[in-house]
């Protein structure tokens, strides 16, 4: 990004509909960053958590921390306040900074917690929350390339809030990888919907803009309209957004009659973050007139294991060749290697796995072994060079291209007083959209009265809108095993057809 600033200082970087910054201007908003950060007490090894929604002001502040040499927390603001609270407490951050320009959101979380707003300098105006003086800096490695870049949450299986930290090395691979498949150049303008506070919109997204020159246009919230406009306006070039993405495009297209889209500036679309089935990618193609390109990661590799090619378009889900420089293996339950074109689990080694869960070495040794493998717990399958994903081994639900862990539902369910018990599973919606809803089983006390209004408005208290159940089933009892674990594959033939 530097080399862009002084090579092209003109050239806009970041552009959205509150204004424009030019690469110079960015690396100026970045300085300006650094420098008020120092002032607050930011120390290498820090973390400082940033909740935020796509805007300039939030990448800045990304970068500004990362030049800090501490650790840039970033998080969703669509968050609840109870999970914004478990990640703060699990982190402890010595600064909790609230990016509240043009997002309600984050405006909403920093008024919650009495934040305090300051004007910065070439950013606008910050909630600042209260300074921990009481936290430790997390000692630097001593390779700047394995140096945390960004510590990014996930809810995990066990429904408590994991850390994710992945290295500058980790960033910058994936960020180079992706922008090289795709053959960005200056040229380029991206539609920048993917969240700032997840690893697509940081290392694919963000990173692989600015590496490569090109133009930026966030957006905090998807509208097919909007979306359809900076299509035609802008005239961009390349769209990187979750299946259900674009599922909207098509349900907005059939609603107003729109048999094609023609945009001669675009070149690519590609989907990620969620499966792609095959009946929505070729309605999609329809519509669009272009192929649309398909990927797999997981956050822990930062996220980028497959991609497919520009070059080589698949008319199937396959999500293309190993991502270039990583190594995957597919194994059996017992860790042996599966024959070819078999379905194994998949491990994954490379410069893109992290480098481990926050104040989680138990978990990180788990995830990964001596060797370096980190086990996805995804099933797969390869043809030739083609890698397959034919179902997960985790519990994981994909909702609108976010994850969500059936654990961290249940733990909010089970709070509930008049709760006994819960399982929470996930159903496919329409098989075409590569889209999940939540779906909950719940065993109530004995002579409750507890209704699904009243368990939506406690669940709605604790959890983000894309998280909570988008149907409550009741169950006089929940079918366990002698030891008391619920068998969800039970459940799981109870569910309604949606």
């Amino acid at each position: 990004m530097r080399f862009w600033a002084e090579r092209s200082p003109q050239h806009p970087a970041l552009v959205e509909s509150s204004g424009t910054w030019t690469y110079g201007e960015l690396a100026s908003a970045i300085a300006a960053a650094e420098a008020w950060l120092v002032d607050s007490g930011v120390r290498p090894g820090d973390r400082v958590m940033v909740v935020c929604d796509n805007s300039r002001i939030s990448a800045a502040l990304f970068f500004a921390v990362s030049a800090l040499q501490a650790w840039p927390v970033p998080v969703n603001a669509r968050l609840s306040a109870g999970e914004i609270d478990r990640i703060r407490e699990h982190c402890e951050p010595h600064l909790l900074l609230y990016s509240i320009s043009g997002s309600p959101q984050a405006t909403n979380h920093a008024q919650r917690y009495s934040a305090s707003i300051e004007e910065v300098r070439g950013l606008g105006k910050i909630g600042v929350g209260e300074r921990n003086q009481n936290t430790e800096p997390e000692a630097l490695d001593p390779n700047p390339e394995e140096r945390v870049a960004a510590l990014i949450y996930t809810s995990g299986t066990t429904g408590v809030p994991k850390g994710v930290m992945l290295t500058h090395r980790n960033l910058l691979f994936v960020a180079e990888g992706a922008s090289k498949i795709r053959s960005l150049t200056s040229d380029d303008r991206l539609y920048g919907i993917m969240p700032m506070s997840h690893v697509v919109g940081i290392s694919v997204v963000l990173l692989g803009t600015l590496l490569s020159g090109a133009t930026l246009y966030p957006v905090t919230r998807f509208d097919p309209v909007a979306a359809l406009a900076s299509l035609e306006r802008d005239r961009l070039t390349v769209v990187i957004g979750a299946p259900a993405m674009f599922s909207m495009f098509l349900d907005y297209a059939k609603l107003k009659g729109i048999p094609s889209l023609h945009f001669p500036a675009l070149r690519i679309i590609s989907s990620c973050s969620a499966p792609l089935q095959v009946a929505l990618k070729l309605q999609i193609e329809k519509l669009f007139g272009l192929v649309i390109h398909n990927g797999y990661g997981v956050t822990e590799s930062s996220p980028n294991i497959a991609q497919t090619r520009i070059e080589s378009p698949r008319q199937d889900d396959s999500v293309g060749p190993i991502f270039p420089g990583v190594e995957v293996k597919l194994v059996d339950s017992e860790g042996s290697p599966v024959p070819a074109g078999q379905i194994g689990e998949l491990r994954v080694r490379g410069p893109n796995v992290m480098k481990g869960y926050y104040r989680a070495p138990e978990e990180t040794a788990n995830a990964i072994d001596p060797e370096g493998w980190f086990n996805t717990r995804d099933l797969a399958r390869l043809e030739g060079d083609n890698l397959f994903i034919v179902g997960r081994t985790k519990e994981l639900i994909v909702r609108f291209g976010l994850n969500v862990y059936p654990a961290e539902v249940e733990v909010v369910l089970n709070a509930h007083p008049a709760v006994v018990r819960s399982a929470v599973i996930g159903r496919s919606v329409d098989g075409s959209k590569g889209d999940e809803e939540v779906v909950a089983f719940v065993q109530a006390r004995p002579g409750s009265s507890l209704s699904s209004a009243a368990l939506e408005e406690h669940v709605s208290r604790h959890l983000a809108p894309y998280k909570r159940p988008s149907q409550i089933l009741f169950l006089p009892e929940l079918p366990v095993t002698a030891t008391g674990k619920v068998v969800k594959a039970e459940l799981a033939k109870m569910i309604p057809a949606s």
